[in-house]
């Protein structure tokens, strides 16, 4: 059988939703998945994954890689790592500017990311009110077109002064330092609720920037194209591991929290992160949709970031034509 009848072969197993057989690859097969950053709940399906021996079942020795300095994509457009869990702003940017990167697996169904203030200011009644204020930022171009973009909806001009902070910005947003800064509510917003910290905050959808999955797993073309049956194996063993987090909610917290006990010592914030996360529907959607990549989603989000001219080629120039966003993800591996 040659390799394009074997793929062939495997598109049609996954449109029909067949599990796969061991023995389609080498059992005990090693794959490693870089994480974004420190460990957290957007994590939790890898480790359940792992701890729950999913990865096991489907012939799997999955290796879930510490956070380093490296971001995921570049590991994994490098051939560091076969996966990574990467943001979709990194992700767009990065494959635009050449990176070997495509999304198999949509983490979130929808955008965790807020724009926050404090409550108590009362004169920020809508995004409009943000302008000439300061904002506590993490020093890319996403951000200042985001906001501008949803000061200028509002009605307000868009302009607003920028101090870069990093996760300082929290610090400085409680203290007064600034008076905005973005944040993911299902989790620095969960951690500021669980420490009595009053917020208000803008979704961003609300203000005529396109909703998002935010958070994805993407791999490489070239591992992909080389490892199609594991790399199918690896995504459907932690669509399991997101599923068995929706269900199983307490007994997977726990085992996430076993699992990184150096990393993770507040227990009451991962397993408030989590219930976040499943109330708002964000792991598995109201409509039941788990893993799977929107198309729509990936366009809207493609064509606002070029229009925008974020996107860049990899001299770092500003895109003149728009990409074929299609070829940024791919549904083939998650099944059923």
């Amino acid at each position: 059988m040659t390799e394009l009848t074997r793929r062939q072969a495997l598109l049609l197993t996954l449109a029909a939703g067949l599990p796969f057989p061991a023995q389609t690859f080498a059992a005990g097969q090693k794959v490693t998945v870089a994480l974004d950053w420190t460990v957290n709940t957007n994590h939790i399906g890898l480790f359940v994954a792992r701890d729950k021996g999913f990865y096991a079942e489907a012939g799997l020795e999955v290796e879930i890689l510490p956070y380093s300095d490296t971001g995921a994509g570049t590991l994994v457009a490098n051939r560091i790592a076969d996966f990574g869990i990467n943001g979709t702003i990194s992700l767009f940017t990065q494959k635009t500017a050449g990176a070997d990167l495509r999304a198999v697996y949509a983490v979130v169904q929808t955008e965790t990311g807020r724009v926050v203030f404090n409550a108590d200011r009362s004169a920020i009644k809508s995004p409009k009110d943000l302008d000439g204020l300061t904002y506590g930022g993490f020093g890319s171009a996403w951000e200042n077109a985001l906001i501008s973009t949803i000061i200028r909806h509002d009605g307000g001009k868009g302009n607003f002064e920028t101090v870069t902070l990093g996760t300082s910005a929290y610090e400085a947003l409680a203290n007064g330092a600034v008076d905005f800064t973005l944040e993911v509510s299902t989790w620095e917003g969960v951690e500021a609720e669980l420490k009595g910290i009053r917020q208000r905050s803008f979704r961003y959808a609300d203000y005529g920037v396109p909703d998002e999955h935010t958070t994805f797993i993407a791999s490489s073309d070239a591992f992909l194209q080389a490892n199609p049956k594991a790399a199918a194996a690896f995504i459907q063993a932690t669509r399991r591991g997101y599923e068995f987090a929706v269900d199983h909610a307490q007994e997977a917290g726990d085992l996430l929290i076993a699992a990184n006990k150096d990393a993770l010592t507040n227990p009451a914030l991962i397993h408030a992160s989590l219930k976040a996360l499943n109330d708002g529907h964000f792991l598995k959607s109201e409509v039941g949709a788990i893993g799977t990549i929107d198309k729509a989603k990936v366009e809207a989000m493609g064509e606002y970031l070029f229009t925008a001219g974020i996107l860049r080629d990899g001299d770092g120039k500003a895109l003149e034509k728009r990409p074929d966003f299609a070829g940024y993800f791919s549904n083939e591996y998650v099944g059923s």
